[in-house]
């Protein structure tokens, strides 16, 4: 296990490119300035020592202490000790809609972004809580199991898209009914699934399942994501919009937040709604539920003590500006008689 202690540093790497533009600018410079001094064979035995592998070889030297340098700024982090811990939590599970139908843009960027954003800033304000993730569309899709592993959460959530699953629709019950093996203790009484949809549900099976969850000792939170009035389906190519989703009549397809069925199905299982649109309400509220839980407690291993690493690739950097400080741009006599390059001597 490793941590990277200062991230922003990584955009001190936009200087290696600069260091490679600058060489090729000074190679173009130098070639055009020469052409006008002398042809190309006077210019190799006015200067028979030249050499254009060991210039690129500086430039790769030089480059690769930056990138030491950078990693060292960023100070990356080994976990040496893993010990185990006792927390108190609650088991959450998320429940995203992954349907065509997020993709409509009536509430900024789209409601399926809107959606990771939402998830994303509530792990974000959980403490020692479990968190798990579902993908739902005409079926659900197990992302990540419950975990404490916040980060590793947010990397699946990020990748989650309308494409990765093949069957089309918003069936809600199918989330529900997966997120129930989610939860492995009988006992546990604090579970958690927050579903986040539209409410486009195309099946009438959804509050009853709610229902079934909540004698399992489940309550379910749902959290509406677009605009009742709603708006179209884009399709898009690389972020152009080429057309929208159409019905077999050709009428552009509008969909709208349906409020109704995640009101019901939150309060089949002893659960709230709440309106998407304020990601600060959203969280806030949400927090305020958790808080007002039972904690249980659970173990769970973690790495304990993590040891700083910048200081190998600080002196792997000195070494590489070591090496290009010394290094000349001329051939050295044992490299010619190897002639490893093919160099014309």
């Amino acid at each position: 296990m490793f941590q990277l202690e200062e991230k922003i540093w990584f955009w001190t790497l936009a200087i290696i490119p600069v260091i490679i533009l600058l060489f090729l600018m000074l190679q173009f410079w130098r070639y055009r300035a020469q052409k006008k001094f002398a042809d190309k064979e006077l210019l190799k035995r006015l200067s028979p020592n030249k050499s254009v592998f060991k210039s690129v070889l500086k430039v790769v030297v030089l480059c690769l202490a930056f990138l030491c340098f950078t990693i060292a700024l960023v100070n990356p982090k080994i976990g040496t000790k893993l010990e185990t811990v006792k927390r108190e939590g609650v088991d959450i599970v998320f429940a995203v809609d992954v349907s065509k139908s997020m993709l409509a843009e009536d509430i900024a960027p789209n409601r399926l972004e809107k959606s990771k954003q939402l998830v994303t800033q509530i792990i974000n304000n959980l403490a020692s809580d479990r968190v798990g993730i579902i993908a739902y569309a005409g079926k659900a899709f197990p992302q990540l199991p419950i975990t404490t592993d916040y980060a590793s959460a947010k990397m699946f959530l990020n990748n989650m898209n309308t494409d990765m699953l093949s069957s089309q629709g918003t069936a809600i019950s199918e989330a529900i009914k997966l997120a129930t093996t989610y939860f492995d203790d009988e006992e546990q009484t604090n579970r958690v699934l927050i579903i986040i949809s539209d409410g486009e549900d195309h099946t009438e099976e959804a509050a009853a399942v709610a229902e079934q969850a909540h004698d399992e000792g489940i309550r379910i939170f749902t959290i509406g994501v677009g605009d009742e009035k709603g708006g179209p389906i884009p399709i898009k190519r690389n972020g152009v919009v080429l057309n929208y989703k159409k019905d077999k009549q050709g009428e552009t397809v509008i969909t709208r937040l349906n409020e109704d069925t995640l009101k019901k199905i939150a309060d089949e299982a002893n659960g709230a709604y709440i309106n998407g649109k304020n990601t600060t309400d959203v969280v806030t509220n949400i927090r305020e539920i958790l808080n007002g839980m039972d904690k249980t407690e659970f173990e769970a291993k973690q790495f304990a003590d993590f040891k700083d690493q910048f200081q190998w690739f600080l002196g792997l950097g000195l070494f590489f500006l070591f090496i290009d400080i010394f290094l000349l741009e001329r051939k050295t006599g044992w490299l010619k008689k190897l002639n490893l390059f093919n160099e014309n001597f």
